[in-house]
């Protein structure tokens, strides 16, 4: 099975996420960098962000609304650059299909707000396969406490 057809059910729709802002608050709450990821879709430079480094236990969520989206320990070192993990938080995270630069992908975005946070791919580790590929700009972290 293709990794386009794994994510059909899981297909972006066009509908409003329960998480809104206008796109002023928007600017207002995200630094430029932020929002040319999480709003335009952008990526940020590999190994720009600290979030791919980070190795204690604990929770990434999402910059924009605070939706918890990975643990650490579905974290591995992909050598690409940007934080990987094989596996989101169940209902954390949508996907759509992304055909830009021309090439076909499937995207990651956050099933709160909606902003974009990277890409899957089937190339991960066992046992999913999988490489949620995230910009660290797009996430928070939270260290476990204890």
């Amino acid at each position: 099975m293709g990794l386009t057809s794994m994510f059909a059910k899981q297909k972006k729709q066009d509908h409003d996420f329960p998480f809104q802002l206008s796109d002023a608050e928007w600017r207002s709450k995200l630094t430029p960098e932020q929002y040319h990821v999480l709003r335009n879709h952008g990526t940020e430079r590999a190994g720009s962000c600290a979030l791919n480094f980070e190795k204690r236990a604990g929770t990434f969520s999402c910059v924009g609304c605070d939706q918890p989206l990975f643990r650490s320990h579905k974290k591995f070192e992909s050598g690409t650059g940007w934080p990987s993990f094989d596996q989101p938080l169940e209902g954390a995270v949508e996907t759509s299909e992304d055909y830009s630069f021309g090439m076909h992908r499937i995207e990651v975005h956050c099933a709160n707000c909606g902003g974009h946070l990277g890409h899957v791919f089937p190339d991960g580790p066992p046992p999913t396969g999988l490489r949620y590929c995230i910009n660290g700009v797009a996430m928070d972290f939270a260290p476990e406490v204890g």
